[in-house]
């Protein structure tokens, strides 16, 4: 099992539950570790804008964590929903919907993980392509005037066409603002640039904006 302990004071809770020297793990890495003779693994990846760790191990030893964090009163209890909204809002894509079998990593924004100088892998013709001639489609951030919420699959539109749809859209509780991340032309993704978003039969005005509604604090 794994439980995440997620933001700016979760390393604390870690270390005062576990007594474990957290600040030794860097971001984006792991350790396997030693407790009470069991051997779990903590990580410090934090999907969702701020500091985070997740432990892992037998059902016993979460079950056990679980207890011990519960009874700290350092932290409190949230769901993948709420994960979900946190990552979104620090611009970080989830496959599904940022990234699919239908959005290559460039179309995402993400080119700087693609190293197309490696002799082969899959999609290497399509990456060199994107990189050398540049993209169709674009991920970028739309903040909505309205109120309303755009949920994924919603069409985008601008110059009374569609232009693209919504892959991400929350009323961003950290900012409080309707966003979105959304595919769309690449014409359009100039920020600044005017769309609208199909909602319940209604458009909505919107401006495109930077993918990031919100200034994360990662662990560096």
């Amino acid at each position: 099992g794994q439980i995440a302990v997620q933001g700016p004071l979760a390393q604390d809770a870690v270390e005062n539950i576990l007594h474990y020297p957290c600040a030794e793990l860097a971001f984006y890495t792991f350790k396997e570790s030693l407790y009470k003779g069991e051997t779990i693994i903590i990580s410090r990846t934090g999907y969702t804008g701020e500091d985070g760790f997740e432990l892992y191990g037998s059902h016993d030893f979460i079950n056990r964590m679980w207890d011990l964090l519960m009874a700290s009163n350092e932290v409190i209890p949230c769901g993948l929903g709420c994960r979900d909204t946190l990552r979104f809002e620090v611009g970080l894509p989830l496959y599904g919907d940022e990234l699919s079998k239908d959005i290559t990593p460039i179309e995402a924004g993400l080119g700087s993980f693609v190293k197309t100088d490696k002799e082969e892998f899959i999609g290497k013709d399509v990456m060199v392509r994107q990189k050398t001639e540049g993209v169709q489609k674009k991920i970028v951030g739309i903040e909505l005037k309205d109120r309303a919420i755009p949920r994924h699959g919603y069409e985008v539109m601008a110059e009374g066409k569609k232009i693209g749809e919504v892959t991400t859209g929350y009323h961003a509780i950290s900012v409080d603002k309707s966003v979105a991340l959304a595919l769309i032309d690449a014409k359009y993704a100039t920020l600044g640039t005017p769309v609208q978003i199909h909602i319940r039969k209604k458009l909505f005005d919107g401006t495109i904006t930077k993918k990031r509604f919100y200034k994360k604090n990662y662990k560096k």
